[in-house]
């Protein structure tokens, strides 16, 4: 195998020991689906892999913001912001970032007897497309559920409700138009919902990347000046502004519930200059991102 750049500014992995691979391999409820690397990849400049002998586990990676490629059986494909695909097990490989646009990526490395199911016909390219019922941020809250149980420890009940999870999230993608519809609450038409409430679930949708005020206008479907106007006027902020208050919610609530550091929270969010990301922080929440995890934990 060819690796390039093994490293990314916040960057946060998980490789399962072996011992513990070969304990699920052999438990009845694990060996059905079960992961044996996780991790998420922001900014993944030079990101490059060569498997020209294949592995065993199926790849799966999902691309929230720059692009990639991958080439399996010599086809190569290109990814954009919203596009996962698997790769499947014993297949020769290769994938990469961009260079002038550098993916994020979830990715998770998985086997089991239900692998070859959850693999199947997702070798190309699949889009999960935002929308007013879409539920991005709730799927990759799911990602983060089962990351930090497996970061608890390897005991079987971390392992059974880490790959529990496992099934809802890739359920989650394989059955997309279900799972949108199980989570809509609302029975209003579209034209009725609330144009302010569309775009701050645009945001909350695209929390860990950047957006313009065009994007969200041309989301809601009015003008930029318009759609400003009656933002500010409807929530009490300019749209980019409370966009960087969600942002700063969302950073807190990770300084507070989970042990990433700065770096990490702030590629998690889109931010690849922790610099920036510290004085925003500071500005909007009044102390410092070290400061804030020091006295919420007490």
């Amino acid at each position: 195998m060819i690796r390039i750049k093994d490293g990314f500014k916040g960057e946060r992995s998980i490789i399962i020991p072996k011992m513990i691979v070969d304990f699920m391999e052999n438990d009845p409820f694990c060996r059905q689906l079960h992961i044996t690397d996780i991790g998420f990849y922001p900014c993944a400049r030079h990101h490059f892999i060569d498997r020209r002998e294949p592995i065993n586990q199926n790849v799966f990676i999902y691309c929230v913001d720059g692009k990639g490629w991958y080439r399996l059986n010599g086809v190569k494909q290109e990814i954009h912001p919203g596009q996962f695909f698997i790769l499947p097990a014993n297949t020769p490989h290769s994938y990469g970032s961009s260079a002038p646009e550098p993916w994020s990526i979830y990715w998770i490395h998985f086997k089991g007897e239900m692998a070859t199911l959850i693999a199947e016909g997702m070798h190309v390219p699949h889009m999960i497309a935002l929308s007013h019922e879409s539920r991005i941020q709730q799927r990759h809250e799911m990602f983060e559920e089962i990351f930090f149980t497996l970061k608890a420890g390897y005991n079987i009940e971390n392992l059974k409700y880490a790959h529990s999870i496992l099934y809802h999230y890739f359920g989650s993608l394989l059955f997309i138009r279900e799972f949108r519809q199980a989570g809509s609450a609302s029975t209003k038409q579209e034209s009725q919902i609330d144009v302010c409430q569309q775009a701050i679930h645009f945001m909350k949708e695209r929390i860990n990347r950047h957006i313009t005020l065009q994007q969200l206008a041309e989301f809601t479907g009015y003008t930029p000046n318009h759609f400003a106007t009656m933002f500010r006027k409807a929530i009490g902020h300019a749209p980019l502004s409370y966009f960087n208050l969600l942002k700063m919610q969302a950073a807190a609530q990770m300084l507070d519930s989970t042990e990433m550091k700065v770096n990490q929270i702030a590629g998690k969010l889109g931010y690849e200059d922790t610099g920036y990301f510290t004085r925003l922080f500071t500005k909007i929440m009044g102390t410092s991102p070290t400061s804030y995890r020091n006295i919420a934990r007490g």
